[in-house]
């Protein structure tokens, strides 16, 4: 597949540009496959690029000299990462890592800087997609504070299924149990177990490593109500 192709696939920003633009990205894109496990940026490094998936799925995570780690979103295929370090010309406060064996892209930051001169529906792209992140990221932390483990599985998928940040993806996705326990931060004995009682509430289907939804906002709002008990049981 040629990579303009591949852009029209994995790349929503890129449909809204004009053919000037759109020669620009393919001219200055770099393309990369990385090996399961693989540090693709690292915390601590200068952001110089914008990341994009194109095939396989990565995770954002941090850790400490102590050596623990923890999750911070998964990105499937068509997902793009590192804005936000690149509008501010800052280190990265996070690592990306390939779950399994992925294509990623690069567009250096000059490149983006020029888009954001030129192209008013990339800006405006940029904006929904800055601000659909920050709502992730506060759902993110309510729920890892409040819900359980069968409630945080079925949170973890619906934002891997998001269709403002990752369009066009369609309704299954390609995932292991391991892989669905690394990012919602449990064992993969206790995502299977998750994953069976989402099933048998109807939520989605899982198939031989991948997972089909049914009903993204049943998802969306899986345990919900007994969150929000525990909350108001709790002592202030």
């Amino acid at each position: 597949m040629q990579l303009s192709d591949s852009l029209q696939l994995a790349a929503a920003w890129f449909r809204v540009l004009d053919r000037e633009q759109q020669a620009r990205v393919e001219r200055d894109l770099t393309v990369q496959q990385v090996a399961a496990g693989s540090i693709i940026e690292r915390k601590g490094e200068l952001a110089q690029a914008w990341i994009g998936v194109l095939a396989g799925l990565v995770k954002v995570s941090v850790g400490n000299a102590e050596g623990k780690v923890a999750s911070l979103t998964g990105v499937p295929a068509g997902g793009w990462i590192g804005e936000g370090s690149l509008l501010k010309r800052e280190v990265r406060k996070y690592d990306i890592v390939a779950l399994r064996d992925s294509v990623v892209a690069r567009l250096p930051g000059a490149t983006f800087d020029w888009l954001l001169d030129t192209s008013i529906p990339f800006n405006r792209y940029l904006l929904h997609q800055l601000n659909e992140r920050v709502a992730q990221f506060i759902g993110k932390a309510e729920y890892d504070r409040l819900l359980d483990p069968d409630a945080r599985v079925a949170r973890c998928l619906a934002e891997l299924f998001n269709p403002l940040l990752y369009p066009g993806m369609g309704m299954r996705l390609t995932i292991t149990q391991e892989e669905v326990g690394y990012l919602a931060r449990v064992s993969r004995q206790r995502a299977n177990q998750a994953l069976r009682k989402l099933e048998e509430a109807g939520l989605l289907n899982v198939e031989y490593g991948a997972v089909r939804v049914l009903d993204l906002d049943g998802l969306k709002q899986y345990g919900s109500d007994r969150g929000a008990a525990e909350a108001e049981q709790a002592p202030s």
